[in-house]
């Protein structure tokens, strides 16, 4: 045990990030190379690669997000299921790098969200719920089928302090992109859009980050639907390019309660779901429009949704100088169009022309978390989740 801290306490640790989000498309699983700790991280990318999930298990694991089809035996295995999945992914990332077990020091996993209820959120059965999250992809599981000494479950410190449990990725944006000059902002599209706002040369007490609603996920499961499963999402955003979107729909859709809710704020597939998706899907129908006007209008409600956002809870107090996209949407050409020519004061850019790569920036921050932890550092941004404290966030496993 000695041997092992001394090894875990080295300057220079590799990490290895783990995530599966609410699009529930894969896991992400990047080797990053970390020096320091703190102020002094600096981070390089070894290898990243997103293993897709086996055929049916996507539709498993959306079927345990439902409450009336998440039954609790199958909740059970799939938490040990998805772990060995985790597991297989590291295996496979590390082949893929030629690295060793042994060169790796920690895993950081955020695993995969099945339920998700924030303080203030509302559910179709219940309105006042206790607040609380739930990741399946067991830890134990990790660190065992590794070997690796494995950190996960980072959310529910957050919450047990009051906070809503995300955005976390706030402070290894604070670590790794803070700017003495220029105001940065840090924008995910992933199946729920989250961002956050670094002003420029700011203290940790100035960060703000939230979720802004709906990313990928409307539009990928209209996509599913219109094309009864032989595509699952509107590639480069070829479709909503050929459409058009109608706004008086997305004026509706505006006047959810999510998006009139004060930050800070998280949301998931519970209220931007299936049934939500559905539902917009059906009002496109109704109103006539096309099956690629349809992508178009559920593409423009991300797209204002996020700049909305930007206008109301970010301007007041600065301008975003350079927004720096991440996620499955920076590949969506539609989406990033749209977001320049409304945001014309702002350059909106790929976080790759950082220097971190777009689709391995969620799990190098879970692996910039876990050496947070490791280090005795807390990891939550109060300012960016309503917390009532900073906690070191995360659950130790050994192997």
């Amino acid at each position: 045990m000695i041997e092992f801290y001394e090894r875990l306490k080295t300057d220079k640790k590799h990490v290895i990030g783990l995530m599966s989000g609410t699009s529930v498309d894969g896991i992400d699983a990047a080797i990053v190379e970390i020096r320091g700790h703190g102020l002094e991280t600096t981070v390089n990318l070894i290898a990243f690669e997103t293993f897709p999930f086996p055929t049916g298990v996507p539709q498993r694991i959306l079927d345990l997000c439902q409450p009336d089809t998440g039954r609790v035996d199958d909740i059970c295995e799939m938490n040990f299921y998805i772990g060995h999945l985790f597991a297989e992914a590291v295996k496979h990332v590390l082949q893929k790098s030629g690295m060793a077990t042994s060169d790796i020091a920690l895993i950081g996993s955020h695993g995969q969200t099945i339920h998700h209820l924030p303080k203030g959120a509302s559910t179709n059965s219940n309105a006042s719920r206790y607040p609380s999250t739930l990741q399946i992809g067991e830890p134990a599981v990790i660190a065992h089928e590794t070997g690796i000494p494995t950190i996960a479950d980072f959310r529910v410190a957050d919450m047990a302090a009051g906070g809503q449990g995300a955005p976390l990725i706030a402070y290894p944006d604070y670590l790794l992109f803070r700017d003495s000059t220029k105001t940065v902002g840090l924008l995910n599209i992933g199946g729920i859009a989250n961002i956050t706002v670094l002003p420029a040369n700011c203290s940790l007490d100035a960060v703000s980050a939230s979720d802004t609603g709906p990313g990928n996920m409307c539009i990928d499961a209209a996509i599913r639907e219109i094309t009864g499963g032989t595509e699952r999402y509107d590639q480069s955003g070829i479709r909503a390019a050929q459409g058009t979107p109608y706004q008086p729909l997305i004026d509706a859709w505006l006047k959810h309660p999510f998006f009139q809710q004060q930050p800070p704020k998280t949301t998931g597939r519970e209220m931007f779901g299936n049934d939500f998706a559905m539902e917009c899907l059906t009002a496109c129908r109704n109103h006539g429009l096309t099956d690629n006007d349809c992508i178009a209008t559920l593409t423009e409600l991300t797209v204002q949704t996020i700049t909305d956002y930007i206008k109301r809870f970010v301007a007041d107090q600065s301008t975003i100088n350079t927004l720096y996209v991440s996620g499955g949407g920076v590949h969506n050409q539609t989406i990033m169009q749209r977001l320049s020519e409304i945001l014309v004061d702002t350059a909106v850019e790929p976080v790759d022309n950082s220097g971190i790569s777009s689709d391995a920036k969620e799990a190098i921050g879970f692996a910039v978390l876990a050496n947070e932890t490791l280090h005795g550092h807390d990891g939550n941004v109060p300012s960016a989740t309503g917390a009532s404290v900073r906690k070191i966030l995360g659950k130790f496993v050994c192997p």
